[in-house]
């Protein structure tokens, strides 16, 4: 899988998700996020890439991911594989997921 890229004249829409936890179910969501994008989400069309970011709070976990196109976005939220994962995340996170796209990057 390549590397991502962030880049403003890429044809992707983003998800950020960003999911609220205990310090003592982050690493939980972690291991289930990266499971569930390692052996579901990747092989589901229009997947590009996935990363996943704990908080130093340890009471957030950041989901970056980026989707060719925002149906195929909501078509893997309806595919009941992907939906199981989302409905066990929900028994111990809550999430605020919401889609972009890149306007502006910059870099040293």
């Amino acid at each position: 899988m390549a590397p991502t890229s962030i880049d403003a004249t890429d044809d992707v829409v983003t998800l950020v998700n960003v999911f609220t936890v205990t310090p003592e179910t982050q690493q939980r969501l972690v291991e289930l996020l990266g499971r569930a994008t390692e052996e579901v989400m990747r092989h589901r069309p229009g997947f590009v890439s996935a990363n996943i970011h704990a908080g130093l709070d340890g009471t957030r976990v950041a989901n970056y991911a980026q989707w060719r196109s925002v149906e195929d976005f909501r078509a893997a939220l309806e595919d009941p594989v992907v939906r199981e994962h989302i409905d066990e995340i929900t028994t111990f996170a809550t999430a605020d997921p919401q889609l972009y796209r890149v306007v502006s990057t910059h870099h040293a």
